[in-house]
């Protein structure tokens, strides 16, 4: 942490990273919390980012359901994850995550003498696990899975993760493939289980009111097609907005709207349509002009997922560049074509699945453009991907019942 230090106080101060929260980080018990009263047990879910808070929002209703007389607190690590858990569980529920010195991680654990401990993806925090499970709570890892690029990582150190491990009660693995890596990092075979990813079971958002105001500018002015590029990072705007100006030779009244990934991006992406002399707009500041043959530019947290919804074609970000991807679960609730590029490490198996059942367009950056015109020429070909995809989202749920089952038999464990 010392050495890193400087990392952190650049972060903090160019992009205003991790400030927010900086006490709770640090084992300040926030006065906001509703603590329990000394008989009430509690549950205590970590969810690192938006993602991991979508993913167990169900989770968390289901255990609220099943667990009436428990209360259950739900601690985030970014600053969007939090902002989106304060909203769906309440700010009374909801704290950052501390850092993992023993000194942070005792407050909160005497404060809320958690009985169950459920931990999203793989935030293997070597203090806090050794922690949590000496004050006696149960330690469950859902919706657990080992990327491509993190397994080698893992597999060197595999020696001190065993003895880290080895303080989870349980993990639930996504896939079999990731059960397997699981125990070939530590984890005790006996203890490691597949129920399913949790990601398939989130509903579709409720709209929020930009989804009408965009679809009524663009029924109005005659726009579109439409193409939807959520979380992009660094490297995918340009290839994508030069896509985009071969859409507009076909289709002079196309629109794209376009959602960096990380906020701290936006004003430079605004920059990049400046600079390609493309029409845009941005979401905080857009007034219902019309759309048409311009790019609205996301400038906004939490309503991309809804927006989708619009789209005739959706592309995923984090794909044309090497970062892993994202996931392309949203735009399959909708029933929209899904395009990504060939770097989909991260949901490898989302993906794999996707393209199994020729339900996703996988390309890389020199066919990008030509896919989007071919989808776009071809309504058939383009509605049938669509469908597809919608078709192989619904026969993988019931992870979050599966998941809530098994950590309803861990806390009745004697």
């Amino acid at each position: 942490m010392l050495v890193s230090l400087p990392y952190w106080l650049f972060q903090m101060a160019r992009h205003g990273k991790y400030r927010r929260g900086l006490e709770e980080r640090l084992g300040r018990v926030p006065a906001r919390l509703q603590l329990p009263g000394t008989q009430q047990p509690v549950v205590w879910v970590h969810a690192v980012s938006v993602g991991e808070v979508l993913a167990v929002a169900g989770l968390v209703e289901e255990l609220q359901r099943r667990f009436p007389q428990h209360r259950v607190f739900v601690s985030t690590t970014t600053d969007t994850g939090q902002s989106l858990a304060c909203k769906r569980f309440g700010e009374g529920n909801v704290f950052y995550f501390p850092m993992d010195f023993a000194f942070a991680i005792r407050r909160y654990l005497e404060a809320l003498r958690p009985k169950l401990v459920v931990v999203a993806e793989t935030e293997f925090w070597p203090n806090f696990l050794r922690l949590a499970h000496g004050s006696g709570a149960r330690i469950a890892v859902v919706n657990a899975r080992i990327s491509d690029r993190s397994w080698p990582s893992y597999r060197r150190f595999r020696g001190l993760l065993r003895k880290v491990l080895a303080h989870v009660d349980l993990f639930l693995a996504q896939t079999p493939e990731d059960a397997e890596r699981l125990q070939d990092i530590g984890a005790r075979a006996e203890r490691v289980r597949v129920s399913g990813n949790l990601k398939f079971d989130i509903p579709a958002p409720n709209p929020p009111p930009i989804v009408e105001r965009v679809r009524e500018s663009i029924r109005q002015s005659g726009a579109g097609p439409v193409l939807v590029c959520g979380s992009t990072v660094e490297g995918e705007e340009s290839l994508l907005l030069r896509a985009f100006e071969n859409l507009l030779v076909r289709h002079p009244r196309a629109v794209m709207i376009l959602a960096p990934r990380h906020p701290e991006r936006f004003a430079a992406v605004a920059v990049l349509l400046e600079q390609m002399s493309i029409r845009f707009w941005r979401r905080s500041v857009w007034n219902g002009e019309m759309l048409g043959g311009g790019v609205l530019l996301l400038d906004t947290i939490g309503e991309l997922a809804a927006l989708y919804a619009l789209g005739d074609v959706a592309f995923v970000g984090g794909s044309l560049v090497p970062r892993g991807g994202h996931n392309i679960i949203e735009p399959a609730q909708y029933g929209v074509a899904i395009v990504v590029g060939n770097h989909t490490e991260n949901f490898r198996d989302v993906v794999s699945l996707f393209q199994s059942r020729d339900a996703v367009r996988i390309v890389g950056p020199a066919e990008l453009p030509l896919v989007l015109m071919e989808l776009l020429a071809n309504d058939a070909e383009r509605k049938g991907l669509g469908q597809r995809g919608a078709e192989t989202l619904r026969s993988q749920l019931g992870a979050t019942a599966r998941t809530a089952g098994e950590l309803q038999e861990l806390l009745a464990r004697p």
